[in-house]
């Protein structure tokens, strides 16, 4: 063998480039492909969309009716809502801002939104903005409120529900102690960020994210063309729900639709960890700012894998055997079971939706998502 051939085989050249790219989408095709349809069949869901970027490269698999009585399958453009996915983009908006000076992650919420104090338990502690961001503002979860009609549920989430709660209840612990889910803290940052800024939440947000990342399907409105390619969901019952308005105050939650090819795009972002781009607002979003060692209790945090650490909106998951370190969030809204999550060191991400409300589907998603991970990038 001729010494330019041997270094050639040594230097992994034995195929041309274009051969061996072909080679490596082939691949994760399969794999993408393979753990879609043994989750769509141990699942029994109505559909399923899997995707995966991995090195730049992507594949979407869709599984299933995208809407009842159709014959679409879920692609790539297929839209759906992606609940508390939501938090992980108002986090990497509190980045952005941050990273620009508007506002710093240690700023009290009443410093934007006076009317949002908390009396009986703010001293010298206030809720800062970054309390908001990892769920530990000693918040609950949701402001008690009336249910809304079904063609409108969330009319009754209103500002002046939480306003009236902070001023009438202590919160449930110190912030900064503890960890609670809360839809509540994260619309109450949307809140504070839109005041900060001097612009509508759906309007900074897609000035400052969605824009300059080209994710031009992720919206709280979807248009007449984009509803077409609705994957509706469907209740604990397995009846179809209605797709309804998302408002003006759930907007920080969980009040987001986006699709696949939308989702990865946005990952892919995140993956480009050395990039000179935008750097100061990847690195703010992606640090951890409370870690599970040291806190009281930490509660809601643990159903799509164990909570090692916080960042703004991002659950971070140790490595643990052959799996990366992953960051994550799920979400869930209107019928519809979604997550997300990337290994920042393997240049590798996942997304996964199923349209049913089904708590044991969504866990087991979730475990497939990280299992799928490992074996694609693997530590």
């Amino acid at each position: 063998m001729r010494r330019r051939d041997a270094l050639a085989l040594l230097a992994g050249a034995a195929l041309p480039w274009p051969l061996r790219a072909r080679a490596g989408q082939a691949e994760l095709d399969e794999a993408v492909g393979f753990t879609g349809q043994v989750l769509y069949l141990a699942l029994k869901v109505p559909a399923l969309i899997i995707g995966v970027v991995r090195n730049g490269e992507s594949s979407i698999q869709g599984f299933g009716r995208r809407a009842d009585g159709g014959d679409a399958t879920p692609d790539g453009d297929t839209l759906f809502r992606i609940g508390s996915i939501t938090k992980a983009f108002t986090g990497q908006l509190l980045a952005s801002l941050a990273a620009d000076g508007v506002v710093s992650l240690a700023d009290p919420l009443t410093k934007y939104v006076p009317e949002f104090t908390a009396p009986l338990s703010e001293g010298g502690r206030p809720i800062r903005l970054v309390d908001l961001a990892t769920h530990s503002a000693g918040l609950p979860r949701e402001v008690p409120h009336e249910p809304g009609p079904a063609d409108n549920p969330f009319v009754n989430i209103t500002p002046d529900a939480f306003a009236g709660w902070l001023k009438a209840n202590p919160l449930l612990y110190t912030p900064g102690t503890s960890i609670l889910y809360s839809n509540f803290g994260f619309d109450l940052l949307a809140a504070a960020l839109s005041a900060a800024a001097q612009k509508p939440y759906p309007d900074l947000l897609s000035d400052r994210v969605l824009k300059p990342l080209g994710l031009a399907e992720t919206t709280f409105a979807p248009s007449p063309g984009q509803t077409q390619r609705l994957m509706q969901g469907h209740g604990f019952d397995g009846a179809a729900l209605p797709d309804v308005p998302t408002g003006s105050v759930i907007v920080g939650s969980g009040g987001l639709r986006s699709t696949p090819r939308d989702l990865l795009s946005w990952l892919k972002w995140h993956l480009d960890r050395f990039a000179n781009d935008r750097a100061a607002e990847r690195l703010i979003d992606h640090a951890a700012y409370l870690w599970r060692d040291g806190l009281v209790s930490v509660v809601g945090m643990d159903e799509s894998g164990p909570m090692t650490a916080m960042g703004l909106g991002w659950v971070i998951m140790a490595p643990e055997g052959d799996r990366p370190l992953i960051m994550q969030k799920a979400g869930g809204l209107q019928g519809i079971f979604c997550y997300v999550a990337f290994a920042p060191s393997r240049n590798t991400g996942v997304m996964v939706a199923i349209k049913a409300f089904d708590f044991n589907a969504a866990l087991a998603m979730g475990k497939a998502a990280n299992d799928l991970l490992a074996e694609l990038a693997p530590r």
